[in-house]
């Protein structure tokens, strides 16, 4: 059954049934799936590509070579979100997609996605006219069933033409049926494969990756310190560079545990995830947990202050003072630094806004990491509550790289950079 821990990948093709994929997609996750989709280049005729991003919370790729857009270095993304999904719903498929999914080709973000899954595929035929009964679509329906693909049949109805037949995209809940009942035929973390086996994915214990074998400890998310029962002082972070730092691990191979703050966005799931508010529960939670890991990183945009006297009760607006006393919240990372074991990789971030590189550095060396991040605050591209970022790499052994672009990618990159030197 669909539910949290399900990751499903909804493909969209270039036909007039494109909006219906939203509609999809919502349902999908008010049944707790992660979703993420992915676009044929003629999708964006007939459905903004911002709306999917939007409700989403993810880019929606459309080629694998992303040309001037944020994130094209990382033309492996094919790779990791088929490795990613439990399952690959194509609705709708045009029959240039259908004629290319049965034939191998790879000449787009989606193909080649589809051709690098190993997941359950199921494929929404969706099209026009005569074009489903041609002899050639046929031909593709049955090399596709042959090879393992599900196909649901289109509905028959008023076309975009205006004729009336076969061809249109079944209702969400016919879709979402079939999804349920070809998930619930797989084995637990067994996948398709085009020889028959079924391989592990990559949210069993069995993954491999150049992590495979490693626990890495994340933190991320602000901090909220009380001033009195009702207010706190706190800072905009959304923990989506922790998040996307934790994903990137777990692509790799890791068994990750995620310490995530006071944000509002839907609980990350496919690893271990424990909340936290305060600096001092963050603090607590960090020296409980931090024998276990083999790599931490530390993205948690924690309070340097905290107020010293917070009332447990709210301070009515006639008796509150204006001036609050304040006092130093724990150092984390020191502490991390101070208390690491011998065989352990340290990984901190620092947030500034400005482009100088000389005070990341002093904290490099001060509090002896392996690494740091120089995060840039650029107002709508880089920081807090953006889906991208611009992220400078300084390392203990004097590496020095810059990342640009979404969050999720460069985390990718990041990662691969640290641990998988050439």
């Amino acid at each position: 059954m669909l539910g949290a821990g399900t990751r499903i990948l909804v493909g969209i093709t270039g036909g007039i049934a494109a909006y219906k994929s939203v509609i999809l997609i919502r349902e999908l996750q008010k049944r707790g799936v992660e979703v993420r989709a992915i676009a044929t280049p003629s999708t964006s005729h007939f459905i903004g590509l911002e709306t999917l991003r939007a409700i989403t919370r993810h880019e929606v790729p459309s080629e694998v070579f992303q040309g001037s857009e944020a994130g094209s270095s990382s033309w492996t993304r094919h790779i990791h979100w088929a490795e990613w999904a439990d399952m690959f719903v194509i609705a709708p498929c045009t029959a240039n997609t259908l004629a290319k999914l049965a034939n191998g080709f790879s000449d787009n973000m989606l193909t080649s996605t589809a051709l690098a899954s190993r997941c359950p595929l199921l494929v929404c035929p969706t099209m026009d006219g005569d074009m489903l009964d041609n002899p050639s679509t046929q031909r593709n329906l049955t090399k596709l069933r042959e090879s393992g693909v599900s196909i649901l049949p289109p509905d028959s109805g008023y076309l975009a033409s205006g004729l009336v037949g076969p061809g249109r995209l079944p209702e969400t809940a016919v879709i979402i049926q079939k999804i349920e009942e070809i998930l619930s035929e797989v084995p637990s973390g067994a996948s398709r494969s085009h020889s028959g086996a079924s391989p592990s994915t990559p949210s069993t214990s069995h993954r491999t990756g150049y992590l495979a074998g490693k626990h890495v400890l994340v933190t991320a998310g602000p901090t909220r310190e009380p001033i009195d029962a009702v207010r706190f002082i706190s800072n905009p972070s959304t923990g989506k560079m922790g998040i996307a730092m934790a994903r990137a691990a777990q692509l790799a191979g890791a068994e990750v545990t995620l310490l995530l703050g006071p944000v509002d966005s839907q609980e990350p799931v496919g690893f271990n995830v424990i909340r936290f508010t305060t600096a001092a529960d963050l603090f607590n939670k960090a020296k409980s947990l931090y024998k276990q890991a083999d790599i931490i990183i530390k993205t948690a945009a924690v309070a340097d202050f905290r107020p010293a006297n917070p009332s447990l009760h709210k301070t009515p607006k006639t008796e509150a003072s204006l001036t609050i006393q304040l006092e130093p919240t724990q150092d984390v990372l020191a502490w991390l630094s101070q208390h690491r074991l011998e065989s352990q990789v340290l990984i901190g971030f620092a947030m500034q806004t400005s482009d100088d590189l000389e005070p990341a550095r002093k904290k490099l060396t001060q509090k002896n990491l392996d690494a740091i991040l120089v995060n840039q605050l650029l107002e709508g591209k880089s920081g807090f509550a953006t889906d991208t970022n611009v992220l400078t790499l300084l390392t203990r052994t004097g590496k020095e790289r810059q990342f640009n672009g979404y969050k999720e990618e460069i985390a990718q990159q990041i990662l691969s950079e640290i641990f998988q030197p050439l």
